[in-house]
């Protein structure tokens, strides 16, 4: 049976209106006929105006790269799941390695915001993965199932059909390194049999995307090992061209 593959930009801090404009312009083959799900976190203040440029499309889902945890009140800066719900917006992504370690989030502070964006109605993808120094001190699985154990606790079998996992080694974000297939499988098969163990069938059967330098010639072949069901990218879906062709391979591997 062959599994839906996913691709998700993660745009960052990055693109002005003129750009964004531009990259729907320059999106080519990104339409209702395809068999993947694409989705594209951008900066906060542009959700809207992705959320009107995806509409033509028909297909890109567009979400948010973090989200505060609480529903509202005096949080200057912060952004309220319930308001991105009520936006539009279908996702959020969670404890992604810049946020934990530019900004500090804890493992206690993100198994908040995921609840209550499951709660309100958000899909979450939530990200976990280990730095360079912990990869060579051969910490990798430790590092990954204390953030899948402390991260996701108290969650419910119901909620995982809410649930993607991002595994995205830090080592590889942005510097051009990428974890080989092998590498990466190990760590998805990993987080596969976490999964099942705290949530069954369930938690079995939760998507696991892998992020870390993905780019149009690497994607296909990670595709292609077991557990990966598809990508967090961050530089190449910047580019209309690349998020097209990443969305092509996705599209063929979904079918």
């Amino acid at each position: 049976m062959t599994k839906k593959r996913y691709m998700v930009g993660n745009w960052k801090m990055n693109h002005k209106k003129e750009e964004i404009d531009a990259f729907f312009k320059g999106l080519e083959g990104v339409d209702r006929n395809l068999a993947c799900e694409a989705w594209i976190a951008p900066q906060t203040l542009h959700i809207p105006l992705l959320l009107e440029r995806a509409a033509k499309t028909g297909k890109v889902q567009i979400g948010a790269q973090n989200v505060c945890n609480q529903v509202s009140g005096a949080y200057t800066g912060e952004t309220s799941p319930e308001a991105l719900t009520d936006l539009g917006a279908s996702f959020s992504i969670i404890g992604h390695s810049e946020r934990r370690s530019i900004y500090g989030e804890t493992d206690k502070l993100l198994n908040e915001k995921t609840k209550l964006s499951l709660a309100t109605g958000l899909t979450v993808i939530f990200c976990v993965g280990e730095s360079l120094e912990e990869r060579e001190s051969e910490k990798t699985i430790d590092v990954v199932k204390g953030q899948i154990v402390e991260g996701l606790k108290g969650l419910s079998e119901a909620q995982m059909d809410k649930l993607l996992i991002a595994y995205e080694p830090v080592w590889a974000i942005g510097t051009g390194k990428v974890a080989t297939p092998e590498q990466a499988q190990e760590v998805h098969a990993f987080i596969r049999l976490q999964m099942a163990e705290m949530f069954g069938a369930k938690g079995r059967a939760v998507p696991i995307l892998y992020g870390g330098s993905v780019k149009p010639d690497n994607f296909a072949e990670l595709l292609d090992c077991p557990d990966i069901e598809g990508g967090l990218v961050g530089g190449a879906s910047l580019k209309p061209k690349d998020y097209s062709k990443l969305c092509q391979i996705a599209d063929e591997k979904s079918r």
